[in-house]
């Protein structure tokens, strides 16, 4: 018996059709980026727009946005109708200065990485990626800062050191 094209998805179906495992659409759910109706004897069903959020979702994450980030944009969606391509572009737009911002991050880090490539250890006393010109070799060995981006620089050259990052 063939499905009818608007009906609701089980959990099975969402997971085959977008090829997300059914824990991680559990996990999405609990997290509030897709929704779920109940049925009667309290199975899942979702809306046939839920597989658009989960290749969504996805994709953010694969390009390194925060899962809160993620949250507040879906929430930014309508939720009474299927979101149009004019929804989805204007979202993606809000997020184009960011992605241009992480690729050239990690552009320069793979420029960085080619300086050590070879010991890949990050320890050396004078490693181009974790201590520019040797400025903290009076502080001790091995790498003392940790490069972040720029817009959360608190010190010079847009790096912070690592207890700070890790605080």
């Amino acid at each position: 018996m063939a499905t009818s094209p608007s009906a609701p998805l089980t959990v099975g179906e969402l997971s085959r059709r977008s090829g997300v495992a059914v824990s991680a659409l559990h996990f999405y759910e609990r997290e509030g980026l897709i929704t779920a109706e109940r049925t009667a004897g309290n199975q899942r069903r979702y809306r046939r727009d839920t597989l658009r959020r989960v290749a969504f979702i996805r994709t953010s994450q694969r390009v390194g946005i925060p899962l809160a980030d993620i949250r507040a944009a879906l929430g930014s969606l309508p939720s009474s109708r299927t979101p149009t391509r004019a929804d989805w572009a204007a979202l993606s737009a809000s997020w184009r200065d960011r992605l241009d911002a992480r690729i050239d991050e990690l552009l320069s880090l793979r420029d960085a990485l080619s300086d050590c490539i070879g010991c890949g250890c990050l320890s050396l006393t004078a490693c181009s990626l974790s201590n520019p010109s040797d400025t903290l070799a009076d502080t001790g060995s091995g790498p003392r800062r940790w490069p972040v981006p720029a817009s959360r620089a608190d010190t010079c050259d847009g790096q912070e050191t690592l207890a700070a990052v890790n605080s």
